[in-house]
């Protein structure tokens, strides 16, 4: 970052710095399949807590039941904590055992 020193009248002179800001962090939120967690409960949090179109949740639900994992966002720390938490808090209420993860992206 630019150092530079900007001379005063009195012979004083004044360092400046200019910081960059960082941004912040990044997290993957994750779903994960099950045996027990139907596919329409797997649509609804998608397009309830992830705000997902239905056509983009059915999408994401398939990869979770194909591939055994599916992406729902990409958020900072604490947007992704409040959704693994949700999913956990409604899934729990639902009676099914629906696994959300996150990830630092790298």
């Amino acid at each position: 970052m630019p150092l530079y020193n900007q001379g005063e009248a009195d012979g004083e002179s004044r360092t400046i710095v200019v910081k960059k800001l960082k941004e912040p962090d990044r997290y993957r939120v994750l779903l994960h399949n099950d045996d027990y967690t139907s596919m329409d409960f797997v649509i609804n949090i998608l397009c309830g807590v992830f705000h997902k179109p239905l056509e983009e949740a059915t999408a994401i639900m398939l990869a979770v039941h194909q591939q055994g994992v599916g992406q729902c966002g990409i958020y900072t720390r604490e947007v992704a904590e409040a959704k693994v938490s949700r999913v956990h808090r409604e899934a729990h209420g639902a009676g099914f055992p629906l696994r959300c993860t996150m990830e630092k992206i790298h």
